[in-house]
């Protein structure tokens, strides 16, 4: 072969080699532009069902709701405890105000009249359940060695009268509330010499040393404590329940 056809020869296969190597900008462009159609194609079907609405209605995106359709809470108000007309107030509802605590009040003195007149040991003996006889005057050393005896006001205890010019024979009522270290109530018969029953009667301890060795006992017909101070013996009592303190 010539050096001629040799070089001829050489030529065409170096520029068959260049256009194989060679890369065409157009093709480059088709190659980056391919993915991307194929990527909005893709993407196509999840847009659609995105903007689909309910009821002709589409879905807000989270952030936009408007005002109106926002829960709002009604506001309510609470004030001070003590004093108050109501406690706490709200807009459709109103709560109840808290319940009071029911305070027992003493029961205010007041008069019975039996079937038939009753004395007081007869009344007391029924009330305490003590077997104590005599006149009122003597339950009290009667009931030594027998029942409990005790200085200060018990419950359900009988309080026992010592004779005097007024009271002959004595007298003996029933304890049934103990008020205070200073007053209690009574329930007892034929205190006003009429055979009646006095039911929650005041008395009121007036000794200096607050032993109960000296009362006065409520007057009916002037609504107040009797003018007359009468010599306490002490109580009797089948157990001690309550009785009252000098602390």
């Amino acid at each position: 072969m010539s050096d001629n056809a040799a070089g001829g020869a050489h030529a065409s296969t170096g520029n068959y080699l260049q256009r194989k190597a060679g890369v065409s900008p157009v093709s480059v462009l088709i190659r980056m532009i391919l993915p991307l159609i194929a990527m909005l194609i893709a993407l196509a079907p999840l847009s659609a069902k995105a903007s689909i609405g309910f009821e002709g209605h589409a879905f807000p995106t989270p952030g936009t709701f408007p005002e109106a359709d926002r829960v709002t809470e009604a506001p309510f108000a609470i004030t001070a405890p003590g004093s108050i007309t109501k406690l706490i107030e709200v807009t459709d509802f109103e709560m109840p105000t808290l319940p009071t605590v029911a305070v027992a009040e003493l029961p205010q003195p007041s008069v019975e009249t039996p079937l038939h007149k009753l004395f007081c040991v007869e009344y007391a003996r029924a009330r305490s359940g003590l077997a104590v006889f005599g006149d009122a005057k003597l339950w009290w050393a009667r009931a030594k060695n027998l029942y409990a005896r005790a200085a200060m006001p018990v419950e359900n205890a009988v309080m026992v009268f010592s004779g005097s010019t007024r009271l002959k024979k004595g007298h003996v009522a029933v304890v049934t509330d103990i008020v205070s270290k200073r007053e209690i109530r009574v329930d007892q018969a034929n205190w006003q010499n009429h055979g009646e029953i006095d039911h929650a009667t005041p008395v009121l301890d007036v000794s200096t040393k607050n032993d109960w060795s000296q009362v006065r006992v409520w007057d009916m017909r002037s609504n107040g404590f009797g003018a007359h101070v009468y010599a306490i013996s002490g109580f009797i009592a089948k157990e001690l329940v309550k009785q009252a303190s000098n602390n």
